[in-house]
């Protein structure tokens, strides 16, 4: 029974793993408004707790053949056939419930850093918007009429 917890825990895993290597990916596309990624990853690791819940109540009814657990149990280690489909069942559903649990308290954690950056009235700006801010570049090099940098992006609290 260990060894088949220890290959569910794997295969989840490696599944919320590739959810979580999204979710950063689109946070980081975010990365220009903090309080927005952080809203944005919250809100898909919500999502991503939900699917694992709907997969734990999966796995109590799916064939325990057609699991990717089973396909990585080795022939020796695999239980009774009358004993198969109630072990892998509670096996996967404990494991999806576990991540489950774990992927609620990272998304709240999200939500509460957008609420500190919401707070907080963190907002991405130009930098060339603020009052009396001059770009590095433009003091260094003399102004040419009609031409200037490309706008820099920077954080402040209002």
């Amino acid at each position: 029974m260990e060894h088949m917890r220890r290959i569910a825990f794997e295969t989840v895993l490696r599944a919320c793993g590739f959810g979580a290597l999204a979710i950063f990916c689109v946070m980081t596309g975010m990365a220009f408004h903090p309080k927005l990624a952080f809203q944005a990853g919250g809100f898909l690791t919500m999502i991503m707790a939900f699917i694992l819940i709907l997969k734990s109540r999966e796995a109590l009814t799916k064939d325990y053949r057609r699991t990717e657990m089973w396909l990585y149990i080795e022939k020796d280690f695999r239980p009774p056939e009358a004993y198969a489909q109630w072990a892998s069942a509670t096996v996967l559903r404990d494991t999806y419930l576990t991540f489950a649990l774990w992927t609620s308290m990272i998304s709240i954690v999200m939500w509460a850093i957008a609420l500190v950056f919401m707070l907080l009235g963190t907002e991405s700006v130009y930098s060339l918007e603020r009052e009396g801010a001059r770009p590095i570049a433009e003091s260094a090099q003399p102004a040419t009429p009609g031409r200037r940098p490309p706008p820099a992006i920077s954080y402040q609290i209002r």
